[in-house]
C-alpha cells in the first residue's frame, strides 16, 4: 500500500478545526433536536451506562438524585418542553466523558471548540501571521534607502 502524496489534498476528509460561519437565524426546534441527538449519542458512546451517568450528574450539581426519566426526556426529541438547562448540561458532558458535545453547542454561531492545548495551535498561528505582516512592513522600509545625515562634515 503506498502513502498518499503529501502535495494532494483527500477530498473526502474532514477538517480538524473547521471554519464555520454563523447561521444567520436561529431554528430554535432544529436546534434542540440536534441537542437531544446528540446527548443520546454521549449516552451510548459512554463507558457509564444510564443510572450512573446520572448518579455522576446527582454528584457534580449536589443533589440527591436525578431520575432515569428525566435523563430520558432530555434526551427525547418528541419532549420539546424539557430542555436541559446549562448548569445540567455541563454536569452531564462531565458525568459522560463527552466534552465534544460543547462544540455541537457553539457551532451554529460560527465557533469551534479548542480543548486544552489545542488553543496553542490558534496563537501559534495568529503570530505567525503578525510576523509576516511585520516582515512585510520591514521589506517596505528596507526598500527604500537611508540616508544618514549624522557623523558628516
Amino acid at each position: 500500500m503506498s502513502l498518499p502524496n503529501p502535495d494532494q489534498f483527500d477530498l473526502f476528509e474532514e477538517a480538524v478545526f473547521p471554519v464555520r460561519t454563523p447561521v444567520t437565524s436561529i431554528d430554535i426546534d432544529r436546534f434542540r433536536s440536534r441537542v437531544k441527538r446528540s446527548m443520546a449519542q454521549a449516552i451510548r458512546e459512554s463507558k457509564y451506562d444510564r443510572p450512573t451517568i446520572v448518579a455522576r450528574m446527582a454528584q457534580y450539581l449536589r443533589q440527591e438524585n436525578i431520575s432515569k426519566s428525566t435523563l430520558d426526556a432530555y434526551t427525547a426529541e418528541s419532549k420539546s418542553t424539557h430542555d436541559i438547562s446549562l448548569v445540567r448540561f455541563r454536569a452531564f458532558v462531565r458525568a459522560t466523558d463527552a466534552p465534544w458535545l460543547w462544540d455541537v453547542v457553539v457551532s451554529e454561531d460560527g465557533l469551534t471548540l479548542l480543548q486544552g492545548d489545542e488553543a496553542r495551535l490558534a496563537e501559534i498561528a495568529r503570530l505567525q501571521q503578525e510576523q509576516k505582516v511585520i516582515g512585510r512592513q520591514l521589506k517596505s522600509l528596507r526598500s527604500t534607502p537611508v540616508d544618514v545625515k549624522r557623523g558628516r562634515s
